[in-house]
């Protein structure tokens, strides 16, 4: 990691060598000759920021390395780049607080250790019979709304009218008024599901604000860290922990998600081969089509939690994806969703099959768009579950 970081200094330095011709600084003048040098969102030399990013760690065949040593390669720059992380806890001493009996499974409420440093809430479902059974990681999304997280994903119990309503509201708005981890539980797969840091029982004690998601993600980047890597390493941890419960067979587990959900999904499993296969939902694109100014991303607040510092440096999204392969990979997006332009998807898709083409597993990644807008229909979800059933219960 420290080579790469070397280079960037010098490069900054070759910069501003003396001799070289000093860049000239682009202002736009108003007609009360007022100078300014942000438009909207973005600074004025926001294209020219764009085609200086030249992903040098991008997977290459002809870069000498092998596949094996490029992949273990990128998770370290993967994981510097995430900076000061919460470490690691001793034991993830589950306790169950409350089970509740439902359609061919068990929903259990506990608390586990994700870190040293935090002991979180969760849900937990698991299927009637003789285990162990392949096993789901369901990744709640962002949708700016904090209120609820884990119960975006499982129906919850033992909750508030009030919460109850809230989650009911948001799975008929994104989720086709269908639970995504009911809905693999009741086909056959244990299914974890837990709040990111500042969703649902892991919010703020003063409740939820839109803006304070950048105050806080602010502060966590002053003192080493960042939310996205905090949220990152919590996904990778609560995999570690699935795969110790006797129910699950520690082989066959997935990840899911949509919108940030898919997000974390495929970061996840380019962080840790603890997840077998994976499937993201309406969260894939490059920084060249997102970055302009009419695009939501380039809002700031709700970015914060899927931004890894510094790593774009390296690599774009779907090279980060791309860390996953040779493992199965499902990518869904829509043609009609706002966030994410069609243009990007393709290109993005266009880049993880030149990948899984490279390393002789085509059948492997399966991308689609869909007629679709930033939604997760039934029928996607009925071609994801035929997806982890392809690759995990066979």
């Amino acid at each position: 990691m420290k080579k790469f970081l070397f280079v960037g200094l010098l490069s900054t330095v070759a910069f501003l060598l003396p001799g070289q011709q000093t860049p000239q600084v682009q202002y736009v003048q108003t007609q009360d000759n007022q100078r300014y040098e942000v438009a909207g969102y973005l600074p004025l030399f926001y294209e020219q920021l764009k085609e200086s990013l030249t992903f040098p760690l991008a997977w290459n065949d002809t870069s000498g390395r092998s596949y094996a040593a490029w992949r273990v390669e990128v998770r370290e720059v993967l994981t510097e780049c995430m900076q000061l992380l919460p470490p690691a806890p001793a034991s993830y001493d589950a306790t169950v607080l409350a089970t509740e009996k439902r359609n061919g499974y068990e929903a259990r409420k506990l608390l586990f250790n994700v870190s040293a440093w935090s002991r979180i809430p969760a849900y937990l479902l698991v299927p009637q019979g003789k285990g162990p059974f392949p096993a789901v990681i369901m990744l709640h999304d962002h949708g700016a709304h904090f209120s609820i997280g884990k119960e975006k994903v499982i129906r919850p119990f033992g909750v508030t009218d009030e919460i109850s309503a809230d989650a009911a509201g948001w799975v008929e708005k994104c989720y086709d008024g269908q639970y995504t981890g009911d809905y693999f539980a009741e086909n056959g797969y244990v299914v974890l599901a837990i709040d990111a840091l500042f969703w649902g029982e892991r919010g703020r004690k003063e409740g939820t604000d839109y803006a304070v998601q950048q105050a806080l993600a602010s502060n966590l980047l002053q003192m080493g860290t960042s939310w996205g890597g905090v949220i990152a390493m919590d996904d990778v941890r609560s995999a570690g922990f699935l795969a110790e419960l006797p129910e699950v067979d520690p082989a066959r587990i997935g990840s899911l998600g949509f919108s940030m959900g898919a997000c974390r999904s495929w970061m996840l499993s380019a962080l840790t081969d603890r997840v077998a296969a994976a499937a993201a939902v309406c969260w894939m694109n490059t920084t060249a089509r997102l970055m302009t100014p009419d695009n939501n991303q380039t809002k700031g607040g709700s970015a914060y939690a899927m931004l890894i510092p510094g790593i774009r440096r390296f690599l774009d999204y779907p090279h980060v994806a791309s860390v996953a392969c040779p493992k199965p990979a499902l990518f869904f997006n829509g043609s009609r969703d706002p966030l994410f332009p069609v243009n990007g998807v393709e290109e993005a898709y266009a880049e993880m099959e030149r990948v899984w083409n490279n390393q002789q597993v085509p059948e492997k990644l399966t991308t689609r768009i869909w007629d679709e807008t930033h939604f997760f229909n039934r029928e996607m979800q009925r071609e994801t579950l035929q997806f982890f059933d392809k690759w995990l219960k066979q």
